[in-house]
């Protein structure tokens, strides 16, 4: 990859079928088309962390789209959010999160990534070809799933710290494999509980069975949220390891 680049990130306002989702761009301050990665965020959603993440992203060559995927409920943060998020938070919060999130129905989030990477099409700083995706905890899974539906758009998508990958229902990510023609990277904690060991064997045979290109790691210590330094689930070993792994399958696969 080149060395770090100036970034410039900025807030813009994406059309959907549904009105109009809030999001953070950030690309290289250099007026050239770079690739385009459309970047999941997690439950916790579109935050001063999560731009730090786009900048560190965009400064590697990418232009980076972040969009509040809970729009719906009105611009980023759809709850007030304290700046550290540890134990004493989560109940509370995800009290008020998680009806919301579960609104979010695959059917309406596959909607809405059309719109993304239609946006990302026809924004000229993005380069033309097929896009990456990264996705933490629910994005993960939102990652995957773009991958299986929009396959021609889609030529690399990552996941880290995700949840419920391949579960018993009958739209869980894991069934699109079939689908997918990207090249996959995941980088699992092995102290999650939303991703306990047989959804992650369950996922891996469902990817090497349809015959898609992965890697499927697991990191050892790691908790579920470890690359977010605002909660109490940071562990920055494990974070400079998914940088590594993210960086590697986008500059080989854009």
């Amino acid at each position: 990859m080149p060395d770090v680049r100036e970034v410039r990130g900025t807030s813009v306002n994406i059309p959907t079928l549904d009105g109009s989702a809030d999001a953070y761009l950030a690309h290289p301050d250099d007026n050239a088309a770079h690739p385009a990665v459309l970047f999941y965020m997690d439950a916790i959603g579109l935050r001063p962390r999560l731009k730090e993440m786009a900048d560190r992203l965009a400064g590697a060559g990418y232009t980076v789209l972040v969009p509040n995927l809970l729009y719906r409920h009105g611009p980023a943060p759809v709850v007030e959010l304290p700046d550290f998020i540890d134990a004493a938070h989560r109940p509370a919060l995800f009290e008020q999160l998680m009806p919301i999130i579960q609104e979010l129905t695959p059917e309406l989030a596959m909607r809405d990534a059309e719109a993304y990477l239609s946006w990302l099409a026809a924004y000229p700083q993005a380069a033309d070809g097929p896009v990456g995706t990264t996705g933490y905890c629910m994005g993960a899974g939102l990652a995957l799933r773009t991958a299986g539906t929009y396959p021609e758009r889609v030529a690399a998508a990552a996941g880290f710290h995700g949840a419920r990958l391949a579960t018993d229902a009958p739209d869980s990510p894991h069934l699109l494999a079939d689908r997918v023609t990207a090249e996959l990277y995941f980088g699992h904690a092995d102290q999650d509980a939303s991703l306990p060991p047989e959804q992650i064997e369950r996922l891996d045979k469902a990817l090497t069975e349809a015959g898609v290109r992965h890697r499927s790691e697991l990191y050892t210590g790691a908790h579920h949220g470890y690359t977010m330094t605002d909660t109490a689930a940071y562990d920055a070993e494990a974070t400079e390891r998914h940088w590594a792994a993210l960086l590697d399958l986008f500059d080989r696969a854009l």
